[in-house]
């Protein structure tokens, strides 16, 4: 039975099911270095999980096609047939969901044109590729979790000691921003990446406790990339 799987296309120009998985795991681990280097280098305003998800999946859906095509203008002509038609039909708005219509299309191909073990191979490798993006959470960015606004009536000299109280809670904590709140106090406004996100509320009350802490305000923050 395995053996059978191994020797099922039937096409003009079957290929050898080693160098099919071959040039699959090749293009995921190319694609996933390009998406890595993208997710690390990116500084623009809007960062997209979906678009960096892509990355990785769609040099693994290129080579596939390519294998499928093989030299075949008819088969080529036919698949500009089925993504002209499915854009026609629908409009995507997320790059994963194209990156999955592409897929299922890729695998019909090689169904279509007898490459039934290219066929099986692509559907194990892209399935696992697919599953390994969800279940990591590959591409998101979390830099922080929790925006806490305060005013601080005392010294700024005494900051440190607000400080000390705010790692104890977080695995990383920016200032962001400091102006005058009036007379006697400054608005101190801080973004910090909590070591427990269920204790927010013991922050809160430990922030009101320390002297010199007033109007404590904190926010939770999402994930800051898109889905």
């Amino acid at each position: 039975m395995i053996e059978s799987l191994f020797q099922g296309d039937y096409a003009p120009q079957p290929m050898d099911y080693r160098l099919v998985t071959l040039a699959l795991l090749l293009s995921f681990v190319c694609g996933h270095a390009m998406a890595w280097l993208y997710a690390v280098t990116h500084s623009g305003l809007s960062y997209s999980r979906s678009f960096v998800r892509a990355l990785v999946v769609l040099p693994v859906i290129v080579s596939l096609v390519l294998m499928v095509l093989s030299n075949s203008l008819v088969t080529a002509f036919g698949l500009m047939a089925v993504l002209a038609i499915v854009r026609f039909r629908n409009v995507l708005r997320d790059t994963l969901d194209t990156s999955y219509l592409i897929a299922v299309i890729s695998l019909g191909l090689a169904c279509g044109t007898q490459r039934f073990t290219t066929a099986v191979i692509g559907c194990v490798v892209l399935g696992a590729l697919f599953a390994y993006l969800w279940g990591t959470s590959f591409g998101s960015r979390l830099t922080y979790n929790l925006i806490l606004n305060l005013s601080w009536t005392r010294p700024l000299g005494d900051l440190p000691e607000l400080a000390a109280l705010l790692k104890r809670h977080t695995r990383r904590v920016q200032h962001a921003s400091q102006h005058s709140g009036g007379a006697d106090s400054t608005d101190l406004s801080y973004r910090a990446l909590l070591r427990d996100p269920d204790r927010v509320e013991e922050l809160v009350d430990e922030l009101r406790q320390l002297a010199g802490v007033a109007r404590v305000q904190a926010i939770t923050a999402h994930n800051e990339s898109e889905s």
